[in-house]
């Protein structure tokens, strides 16, 4: 028989410690954060402002230095991991060593399609040169001002129509924060839109006098559904919410990163006030005790119109009273962040990954509560279908579609911009009755239905309606309605691989399909002749093996240009 050796071991009770591991803050660099957020409540910082705070800090300083990343871990009682793993995400966070010398401002020139037919890519190589070591010059995705290309943003100012001496002149007010006034000159004021009988519809829900019911019903009539990209009819989505038990939470996005999209910021810059009626609207059909508003941070203007529309609503005596807690949170830089549970972990402060489905966000969302999640144009047409009865808007439709659509026009197209046109309209109608026709010197060779993922689309097929479901047996979707028109000046090829470079810029790398497969796609197509055999092999692994919908969509245009465009990337 072995020896048995008994071994005696005391087990000491665990004490909480007073201090977390690691690298401990400096009393200098504890005040420094405390003076941008405060002091910790009496129940510890809020885990899920974590972003607000690191946004707070990156403003403040340029840049997010070690020394205050670790006053700020500790402030909120979380590990350094937790804070660097979520600033590091993030595009316009900038991560820096303690001895590193912040830049004096950030300058941003998109790269998206639109800006690169209109010049950017020279804009860029032109500015570090006029600009000096001081300031840093970035290449930049879609920044939401496809039809003002080439567009960027200078510190926390956008400039549209960008030229190398508009920056240059900005500079000095680049840090100034954004008036509304004069960043939106066309905006209808909470006064004004008041007395043209604003919110008198919310009033009217939130009492009870308008039935749930009968809304809801009312939005199936209409035939609205998510203008966002993914189409789900509203009053559905209302209903699924509404049938889960409370407390419900509502999640609206304005994060429309898609390359070619910026309908909701001209709505937004306009009448603000028509979409928080919706949004009150749906939040007391639906029973959300709270809103919690994502907006895109290259929309610097717009967060200071909605943040001072906010404002007026809450001091409404009459409304004040009517309102659930709204909640502004802010972007960072993450096209992955418009897929609805990205979206929903970065509003809870953590890094913006999808999660895997089931359960969907209308059963386990925000906080993991039942969540209602719209886009913002969505709530937008709320008020104007309710007030002039669901047959006006399913009665706005072409060619046998329902309702209105806003498509964003930009690329060879003489006057591009928003346009508010019958869904279903095709391109051909869209661009001669809607845009003056093509540019000069242009004629038409092929157009981007829904953006990046939305593939691409040559001209003999201009007479297909634009609208949901329409596009599918063609290879493409409608998305968000960003139509981008490209002509014989242009190349297909050359638009699928801005595309696959931006799929592959902003993967947000959970998934290997996706991570991967984007990169590797984008070097083949740099290629004279393509690969076809091993872009299909992955194009296939992205459809079929990628979480969520940029791996699924990215080889849309790679696909399209194989199927419509076989001369230019085959021997």
């Amino acid at each position: 028989m072995h020896n048995m050796i008994e071994i005696s071991i005391k087990i000491h009770p665990r004490r909480p410690r007073h201090q977390l591991k690691g690298r401990q803050p400096t009393d200098a660099a504890r005040a420094e954060v405390r003076a941008l957020i405060g002091a910790p409540p009496a129940d510890g910082h809020r885990r899920d402002l974590l972003i607000e705070h690191l946004h707070a800090l990156n403003d403040h300083y340029h840049g997010l230095f070690e020394r205050h990343l670790v006053a700020l871990a500790a402030e909120m009682r979380l590990s350094m991991a937790e804070v660097v793993e979520v600033a590091s995400f993030y595009h316009h966070f900038d991560v820096l060593r303690d001895d590193a010398t912040a830049p004096r401002l950030t300058v941003r020139v998109c790269q998206s399609l639109s800006c690169q037919l209109a010049g950017a890519e020279d804009l860029l190589a032109r500015l570090p040169a006029l600009l000096g070591a001081e300031v840093q010059v970035v290449a930049a995705p879609c920044v939401g001002r496809c039809e003002q290309a080439p567009a960027a943003l200078v510190g926390q100012r956008a400039l549209g129509h960008a030229t190398a001496q508009d920056i240059v002149s900005m500079l000095n007010q680049a840090s100034m924060p954004a008036n509304p006034a004069q960043a939106a000159p066309e905006l209808i004021a909470f006064e004004i839109y008041r007395q043209g009988g604003g919110y008198t519809l919310a009033h009217s829900v939130a009492r009870g006098e308008r039935d749930a019911e009968g809304v809801m019903a009312a939005l199936e009539h209409a035939g609205l559904r998510g203008l966002g990209g993914a189409g789900f009819p509203a009053g559905r989505k209302w209903r699924i919410v509404r049938g889960f038990e409370g407390p419900r939470l509502m999640a609206v996005n304005i994060d429309e990163g898609e390359p070619g999209t910026f309908k909701d910021r001209f709505y937004l810059e306009r009448d603000p006030h028509r979409f928080l009626e919706g949004m009150l609207i749906a939040a007391h059909v639906v029973g959300c005790e709270a809103v919690y508003i994502y907006l895109r941070d290259e929309y610097p203007e717009c967060r200071a119109i909605l943040t001072q529309a906010i404002a007026d609503l809450q001091g409404a005596p009459d409304l004040r009273g009517l309102l659930p807690k709204i909640e502004l949170r802010r972007g960072a830089g993450a096209y992955i962040c418009g897929e609805e549970s990205a979206m929903i972990e970065s509003i809870e402060g953590k890094r913006g990954e999808p999660r895997l489905r089931p359960p969907y966000i209308a059963e386990r969302g925000l906080f993991g509560r039942p969540t209602l999640e719209h886009n913002f144009e969505t709530l937008f047409w709320v008020r104007e279908i309710l007030e002039r009865g669901p047959d006006w808007f399913a009665a706005q439709g072409r060619h046998g579609r329902k309702g209105l659509r806003s498509y964003s026009v930009s690329g060879r197209v003489k006057q591009p911009g928003v346009k508010l046109a019958p869904a279903g309209i095709t391109l051909r109608e869209l661009v001669d009755e809607y845009c003056g026709g093509m540019a000069e010197g242009h004629a038409l060779y092929a157009y981007l239905p829904g953006g990046a993922s939305g593939g691409i689309l040559p001209a003999r097929l201009a007479d297909v309606p634009l609208d949901f479901d329409t596009l599918q047996p063609h290879g493409c979707f409608i998305g968000s309605a960003a139509v981008i028109v490209l002509s014989d000046h242009d190349s297909a090829r050359d638009a699928a691989l801005n595309m696959m470079r931006f799929f592959a810029d902003e993967s947000c790398g959970q998934c290997t399909p996706c991570r991967v497969g984007t990169v590797k796609s984008a070097q083949l197509m740099e290629a004279p002749v393509w690969d076809a055999a091993t872009l299909n092999d992955l194009s296939t692994v992205m459809v079929d093996a990628s979480i969520c919908g940029l791996g699924q969509a990215a080889p849309n245009p790679v696909l399209c240009v194989q199927r419509y465009f076989p001369h230019e990337v085959e021997p």
